[in-house]
């Protein structure tokens, strides 16, 4: 059995919310708003950051502005200790934030460097990422991490539409956490389900 999860997935951009309200619907432990990230609270928040870690732009400066350059010193360190300096689209990590009421930071990076992925898979791979991470942090310490907040995945910097982007983290968290098979008996099917993300 699958440790429980509360994902709130919370944005200003209403073209991301929207995305969300049409990908996310009915599912009873995902919650989709519209606004300041901070406004709700979390064992656990997305950062969307680059492969470096460098958090001193975007919605990671709005994090740095909350938990301070300790954050981004950390992180930096931990990359450099485990990821020889660079965590990769599609790999993700959990650091503590020392902030008690949102206790955990998820780096997942979505792009190496700040630049355009409008036609990419990223926030698919971010998001897949991010998930297996939590799982993979419930399984070693039960109960620290049952909800997480997300912002949209590739939707600024990245410029990705927001419908895209919400339809590459629905189908992360259908493969995830809802347990729906991700096996394409051939590569032709591979390749139809990665141009369904890009629809």
């Amino acid at each position: 059995m699958r440790p429980s999860l509360t994902l709130y997935l919370r944005d200003r951009n209403e073209e991301v919310v929207s995305g969300w309200q049409q990908q996310f619907a009915l599912l009873p432990d995902v919650h989709v708003s519209q606004g300041d990230i901070f406004d709700l609270r979390a064992d656990a928040v997305l950062s969307p950051a680059n492969s470096f870690g460098f958090m001193d732009g975007g919605i990671d400066l709005v994090y740095t502005q909350r938990f301070g350059w300790q954050l981004q010193e950390r992180l930096q360190d931990e990359l450099r200790r485990h990821f020889f300096g660079e965590l990769p689209v599609g790999q993700a990590l959990v650091i503590e934030t020392y902030d008690a009421e949102i206790p955990y930071l998820i780096c997942a990076p979505t792009m190496r460097v700040p630049s355009q992925v409008p036609e990419s898979v990223n926030a698919y791979l971010a998001f897949r990422a991010a998930l297996l991470a939590v799982r993979e942090f419930q399984q070693e310490h039960p109960g620290a991490i049952t909800s997480v907040m997300s912002p949209g995945l590739c939707t600024a910097i990245g410029g990705m539409p927001g419908n895209r982007s919400a339809q590459q983290m629905a189908a992360a968290y259908g493969v995830c956490v809802l347990g729906q098979e991700n096996r394409p008996m051939t590569l032709g099917q591979a390749v139809q389900e990665h141009h369904r993300l890009l629809s």
